[in-house]
């Protein structure tokens, strides 16, 4: 199979303050004094306790959320809005029921005006990629959940974007789909180069994933650890098993646990 290599970013947040509005004139203050730095091509984990901002976080980078104070950049470029170099993967995969997984994944090429030969080409590379080919004519209903999520990110990737967003998207699944999907996740990454910045709970998902691990504070969200990943690459799900990861994970429990504290 021929690869999808999309041109890669490099993110960087400085001092992101962002706050809803809490009723009675005051303000629920999410994130304060973020400052990140993803380089291009790397896949940064984002852990945290619930209520630290991470949802939030993305939808700063993703141009969907304009934070109070600081920036976030792509390239150096400030982030104003919505971006099609940057893709952004939910929880739940969000298709629209009326379409078939090609069709699907074909919408974003359709609102940005590519000729329709140029969309069928490159909705076949995406269906390749994902693994989806046999299910291209197939509507979500009748689709597993794994196999939503492989739409979902196929669409994500079909402007061929420098940054991928992942808000949880595996968390839904069972353990073992899960497990399948990341380790997937991993050789599609591998095979488009594209800068990942995931959120998620799970410490092995975020060890097995993440080339760091980027551990938030509880409510307002800050940086707390920035830990590097020292497990080579390729990866399996056997990786987890060495002591690396072991030593990394109890560090990130260390971390978390004074979060808590």
């Amino acid at each position: 199979m021929n690869a999808i290599r999309s041109a890669t970013g490099r993110l960087e947040l400085n001092d992101v303050r962002v706050s809803f509005p809490a009723g009675r004139g005051e303000r629920l203050v999410a994130l304060d004094g973020l400052d990140l730095a993803v380089e291009p091509g790397q896949i940064v984990s984002l852990i945290g306790p619930n209520g630290s901002g991470k949802s939030t976080l993305l939808r700063v980078v993703a141009g969907l959320l304009r934070p109070d104070r600081g920036e976030a950049r792509l390239d150096g470029e400030v982030i104003a809005g919505p971006d099609p170099r940057i893709g952004l993967v939910f929880q739940e995969p969000r298709l629209l029921p009326w379409r078939s997984a090609e069709r699907n994944i074909a919408y974003p090429l359709e609102l940005a005006g590519w000729a329709r030969g140029d969309r069928e080409r490159r909705v076949g590379a995406l269906l390749e990629l994902v693994g989806l080919e046999r299910a291209a004519a197939v509507v979500p209903a009748e689709l597993s959940g794994g196999m939503r999520q492989r739409a979902a990110l196929a669409r994500s990737l079909a402007l061929e974007p420098r940054v991928l967003l992942l808000d949880e998207p595996f968390s839904a699944l069972d353990e073992l789909t899960r497990e399948r999907l990341n380790v997937e996740l991993l050789g599609l990454w591998a095979r488009t180069s594209t800068t990942i910045l995931v959120v998620t709970h799970s410490i092995s998902e975020a060890i097995f994933l993440g080339d760091r691990v980027v551990v938030l504070s509880e409510r307002p969200g800050r940086v707390v650890a920035d830990l590097r990943v020292a497990l080579p690459r390729p990866r399996s799900i056997a990786s987890l098993d060495e002591s690396i990861a072991s030593a990394l994970a109890r560090e990130i429990r260390a971390n978390l646990a004074g979060v808590a504290a």
